[in-house]
């Protein structure tokens, strides 16, 4: 049986960086403390009408909902942006911030199913860790995850996957994602 990733954590990892950076206390230990995944509409609906617009956010909105595992959002417009044609409150992209046993659950599946599948995946590099700690994943197709069919895809789009770490600085957040399993390149 697969061992569960909080229980990794909590057994291996924290002993683990407990030793390799000398944390007087456990608490001190970097933990993930959320997820956020994103996306944007952008090109998909230049040039579309109002009715194929609606329809492409309805989408999106639903299959960011199956990977999360928990209801996506709508992210507004807070500004006109003339050059981007975008107006305040125009609906520009879709989010989901997990935090809890959501996260662990789908950390596990980022892991071990989404990431190999991927198509020409070498391993995370580590230029996508920035220097406070947080890693950011983008995958050009949604259709990695299991949870869509890519027969039943409408339309194909990207997003972005960004886990925030209570890490100070990059190479604890390295060692953190390492350890947990992360397949981060040499």
């Amino acid at each position: 049986m697969m061992q569960r990733l909080k229980d990794k954590y909590q057994k291996e990892v924290i002993p683990q960086l407990q030793e390799k950076f000398h944390y007087k206390s456990v608490m001190a230990v970097p933990k993930i403390s959320k997820v956020v995944l994103n996306t944007g509409f952008g090109k998909q609906v230049v040039g579309k009408s109002g009715e194929e617009q609606k329809r492409i956010q309805d989408n999106s909105l639903q299959d960011l909902t199956l990977i999360a595992g928990q209801k996506a959002v709508l992210t507004l417009g807070k500004k006109d942006i003339a050059t981007w044609k975008t107006r305040k409150g125009m609906p520009l992209g879709v989010k989901v911030t997990l935090r809890g046993q959501k996260m662990y659950d789908f950390l596990e599946r980022l892991i071990n199913i989404a990431l190999p599948r991927s198509r020409d995946f070498q391993g995370i590099d580590r230029k996508s860790i920035d220097p406070r700690g947080n890693l950011t994943v983008a995958f050009k197709e949604h259709i990695a995850f299991p949870e869509i069919s890519p027969e039943k895809a409408k339309n194909i789009f990207g997003f972005e996957i960004t886990i925030v770490t209570t890490a100070k600085t990059a190479p604890e957040a390295e060692e953190l994602f390492k350890a947990i399993g992360f397949p981060i390149k040499k």
